[in-house]
């Protein structure tokens, strides 16, 4: 077995960090999981082309400022994030079908991709950038305010859903314009050990700002304050947003110049025309459309129905993280030694095992959580690297950010329809049935759904080709491509070298 130096684990270790952390997040269990919010998903990618690197003093300060920008929005997250907007929604009795409308805006807000690039090219990324990003952690404000207005109960579930809304639409434009400014402000050579310290950075950050919330709002609860504390946590929150944008403001901007671009919707359709694309698309749709099922509803099932406390959420996100942050560097290296689709398949087909293991935990016996900890950190890790990768490697240096908005576009209108479908049927189910001699809960249908999707999903990673990689097509093919020594003779038809030349 080959040495490898510490030096070289480092910078692998650093690398993984950086691309696990611009993967386009996928709520789950503990949705406010620390390295999985907005500020830690918006990396630029590491091949972007970025000018030679120049050890300036603005150039320190302005990555020092990113890298406190970075932490205090994981505890704006922390105030104002999935799990808090849950509780806001079992306060004002939200239903499921509005539960999951509200934890899907941020994917619906996908379609605003195309706009956002425009007013990123047409303004400066950095005006768009502060501009969107301070507004959407403003737009928490009026939820201080909730217990005092003069509005009916349906009036403040509009409000909250509204919030929502508003705040997932303007993160998105935020989002686009800081990759632009970032892949401008960051050299190249930096990227991936300045995003990787960042990102281990942010999850620590994240955890404790998760904990600290999490034992507040337990401690209000006891007390019967929960209709005080969840004002005061959005109070912070628009603090914590001030102090964000400030620090942004002190961030250098090394190309402030504009240059408009035109809308072109035929550009657009160009990854629709793209047989690589429209396979990656279609694994996109299906993938997104059965997480999204299921997911935006564990975080009301941990506190509805499982009973579990703020603290504990927060400990459970944290342990999740934990796994996927320590596993990233191994999973970096299978995808540099196979590539990215035989890791989407496979983390795809082991994920699809996950929403099971939530039909057995009650109120009483939380303990199976633990296999899925372990399981869901490990494969969540590898999927979100491979995910990363594949649309990098599909889509062409012209063009590809058309190519990443269609994926995100795609994938995020089929995990918005889904939740809300998914709500729809919660709500239109008894809230507890018995089965045999155990008893179970509407949300757990759902989960059981979206395992079965899942596996229907992965069998489309099997169809796509990724250029100048591995291919898998087959469970054999997969097995013998990630354990080479599993068999003594490999046979070659099992795993073979595709260029991507549009062979089926």
């Amino acid at each position: 077995m080959d040495r490898v130096s510490p030096a070289a684990l480092r910078h692998h270790f650093l690398r993984s960090l950086a691309s696990l952390a611009t993967a386009i997040p996928l709520f789950r269990p503990g949705s406010s999981l620390p390295g999985a919010n907005a500020p830690l998903v918006s990396a630029p990618p590491l091949d972007a082309e970025t000018g030679p690197m120049r050890a300036k003093p603005w150039l320190r300060l302005s990555l020092r400022a990113s890298v406190a920008e970075g932490m205090f929005a994981e505890v704006f997250t922390a105030c104002a994030g999935a799990t808090v907007l849950t509780a806001w929604a079992i306060a004002l009795q939200l239903g499921p079908f509005l539960v999951g409308v509200m934890t899907s805006m941020s994917f619906f807000a996908q379609f605003v991709q195309f706009p956002a690039a425009w007013l990123t090219s047409t303004f400066g990324h950095r005006r768009v950038a502060l501009t969107a990003v301070c507004l959407s952690r403003l737009a928490v404000l009026p939820l201080c305010l909730v217990p005092w207005l003069p509005l009916s109960l349906a009036g403040q579930q509009r409000l909250l859903v509204g919030i929502a809304a508003v705040s997932a639409v303007l993160s998105v434009v935020g989002n686009n314009a800081w990759v632009a400014w970032m892949g401008e402000l960051v050299p190249r050579p930096l990227r991936g050990r300045f995003f990787g310290r960042r990102t281990a950075l942010c999850t620590i950050a994240g955890t404790l700002a998760s904990l600290v919330a999490g034992v507040f709002l337990d401690r209000t609860k006891q007390i019967g304050a929960v209709g005080a504390a969840l004002p005061a946590l959005s109070a912070l929150a628009c603090i914590v947003g001030v102090v964000t944008t400030f620090l942004m403001s002190r961030q250098h901007d090394p190309a402030p110049g504009s240059s408009a671009i035109r809308l072109d919707f035929e550009a657009a359709r160009v990854p629709l025309r793209d047989p690589h694309s429209r396979r990656v698309l279609l694994y996109q749709v299906a993938w997104n459309a059965s997480v999204g099922l299921s997911a935006p509803y564990f975080a009301l099932h941990m506190l509805q129905n499982l009973k579990m406390t703020f603290v504990v959420m927060a400990l459970y996100s944290a342990a999740v993280a934990g796994v996927r942050v320590l596993l990233a560097p191994l999973w970096g290296r299978l995808i540099d030694r196979v590539g990215a689709q035989p890791v989407v398949l496979a983390c795809s087909l082991g994920l699809s095992a996950v929403p099971l293991i939530w039909l057995f935990p009650t109120a009483g016996m939380l303990w199976p959580l633990v296999f899925d900890v372990v399981l869901a950190g490990t494969l969540w890790s590898g999927h979100a690297l491979a995910v990363f990768a594949l649309p990098l490697a599909v889509a062409p240096r012209k063009g590809r950010p058309f190519y990443l908005a269609a994926f995100s576009t795609a994938g995020g209108l089929a995990y918005a329809v889904t939740s809300a479908l998914g709500g729809g049927l919660a709500s239109v189910l008894p809230t507890h049935f018995t089965l045999g001699q155990h008893e179970y809960v509407n949300l757990q249908v759902l989960f059981l759904l979206s395992s079965v999707s899942r596996v229907a999903a992965a069998f489309l990673a099997t169809r796509i080709i990724e250029p100048n990689a591995q291919q898998a097509r087959s469970f054999g093919a997969l097995a013998e491509l990630l354990w080479p020594r599993a068999r003594p003779a490999p046979a070659p038809v099992l795993a073979e070298a595709r260029t991507g030349n549009g062979e089926n």
